[in-house]
């Protein structure tokens, strides 16, 4: 379980191709609590609860079943538009809405697909959300969590996150510090944009989903 915790890692269609290096940023330490109240640091703490919950659930309850618990909160946490514009890049502007809406539909099943899949057994772990934010501009900041693992080093993954019409919402997520699933993807999905656009993306999307829930390919 989690061996591959952003599944992105390059087991066939969709694969880790690229690092999103962070180190560089001019972080400041900020506040966890913005000048408006509100804390960057809550929906990260929604998340880690029903992954916790997911974890625990993993061995008595079906993929369908976990999906449909998780995927309220994932939907909610990240700003999955953004990160599926981001993810395609300069190419996103130029693709129909109908296009659009299809990959909205097809990137929100395969997020929530992996974290089912990669979040499904537990074996004491627990989560921890560190009391300061670091601010790197542009009104986005990084709430820094780590997944503690028994018998094994805490695994780092911190979120970027951007304050818009629904709050704080995360954008991207760097798996030990400076692996950018946003910058992995990106890759990823030139690649299959290159050779077979966005309908190509598309089915790769959902042969993903269809691979990570144990259903036919369809």
């Amino acid at each position: 379980m989690t061996q591959d915790i952003l599944p992105i890692g390059r087991r066939g269609l969709l694969g880790l191709a690229a690092t999103g290096l962070v180190g560089a940023l001019p972080w400041r330490l900020a506040s966890a609590q913005t000048t408006a109240g509100a804390s960057p640091a809550a929906p990260v703490a929604r998340l880690d609860d029903a992954l916790l919950a997911a974890m625990k659930a993993g061995g008595s309850t079906s993929f369908d079943q976990r999906y449909r618990d998780l995927a309220p909160v994932v939907e909610q946490v990240f700003d999955l538009d953004e990160v599926l514009a981001a993810s395609i890049g300069l190419s996103w502007a130029r693709l129909s809405a109908a296009q659009q809406a299809e990959l909205a539909t097809a990137f929100r099943r395969y997020t929530v697909s992996s974290y089912v899949s990669n979040f499904n057994s537990y074996n004491g772990q627990s989560f921890q959300i560190l009391p300061a934010v670091r601010n790197v501009g542009n009104g986005e900041v990084i709430v820094q969590t780590r997944l503690l693992r028994v018998n094994n080093s805490p695994l780092k993954l911190d979120y970027v996150m951007r304050s818009g019409p629904a709050g704080w919402q995360a954008v991207d997520v760097l798996t030990d510090g400076a692996i950018s699933r946003v910058a992995v993807q990106r890759s990823d999905f030139r690649e299959l944009l290159r050779y077979g656009g966005a309908q190509a993306l598309a089915n790769g999307l959902q042969h993903k989903v269809a691979s990570l829930s144990g259903s036919m390919a369809g």
